[in-house]
């Protein structure tokens, strides 16, 4: 039976919580959403992906949830707050998927996972008897997200908390192009906390069995390796990374440093030995 199908008992079973923030770990934000869940929901599992999303930035805080989401069980429940809008008239919605339910600002945060998984039904979070009794304007994490994630976990259904939305903010998500000369040309789009370039080029978007060299602008990386111990200390590298993209990494050090890089630069990936792609 689909997950949409099944009652509400039975889903609320696993009271697995995820926590995705830019909080930091120098306040008290994250303590405090972990103390409105358990006030509601004493056994829940609370689980943190990451509270070190760069400060504002919904699109790495979409990346990191995304990437981390396709490792839990079935029909755990996600928080994210990246959250730069609080307080504004931007919308707090409930998504939930094949897999499992989102909880988060309507702001771009889940765009990576609107884009890979299928959607069953979105809420706004409307229905203020699932929030804390007093909601400020500065911290929706403890006072929206968290209750309304708990009372779901508890088996609350979605349409029980607002009404159905049809049009979900995202961002566009960059598609490698084809460029001359057969190279297959990507960007940046994340830099993880070691400093790697994370790139959308899909290992499935390049032919097997060719040989490929990888430049960074003018600049050229090599071919593509299989780990970080192929390239000496301190040397650049590209390879596949965990989420089966292509990375660029300095090995010991920072690849955004050494590179003078950040989001949104080119990466190319040409076939054949080695050249200027000029």
């Amino acid at each position: 039976m689909p997950w949409a199908q099944w009652p509400y008992n039975i889903v609320a079973m696993r009271n697995i919580i995820t926590l995705t923030t830019d909080f930091g770990p120098a306040d008290g934000f994250v303590g405090a959403m972990k103390g409105v869940i358990l006030g509601i929901l004493p056994q829940a599992c609370i689980v943190d992906i990451s509270h070190q999303v760069p400060r504002h930035d919904t699109r790495a805080g979409a990346w990191v949830l995304w990437g981390a989401q396709k490792y839990f069980p079935d029909r755990t429940i996600h928080i994210g707050v990246v959250d730069p809008g609080v307080g504004s008239s931007r919308r707090a919605l409930a998504l939930q998927t094949e897999r499992a339910i989102f909880v988060a600002p309507d702001n771009g945060l889940l765009s990576h996972v609107l884009a890979s998984e299928v959607m069953v039904r979105v809420h706004e979070l409307k229905e203020e008897r699932y929030w804390l009794p007093r909601v400020g304007s500065t911290f929706h994490g403890r006072d929206i997200f968290a209750p309304v994630a708990a009372h779901i976990a508890r088996g609350v259904p979605l349409e029980d908390l607002g009404p159905p939305v049809d049009n979900p903010v995202t961002f566009a998500i960059p598609k490698p192009r084809l460029g001359e000369r057969g190279a297959v040309v990507g960007q940046v789009i994340y830099i993880d906390g070691f400093g790697n370039l994370i790139t959308n080029l899909v290992r499935a978007g390049l032919a097997r069995g060719r040989e490929w060299r990888v430049y960074v602008g003018d600049r050229l990386i090599g071919p593509i390796q299989t780990a970080y111990a192929d390239a000496e200390e301190g040397d650049l590298v590209a390879l596949w990374g965990s989420q089966d993209t292509l990375e660029i990494a300095v090995r010991g050090g920072r690849a955004d440093r050494a590179l003078c890089s950040g989001e949104g630069a080119e990466v190319w990936a040409v076939p054949g030995p080695m050249h200027r792609r000029r």
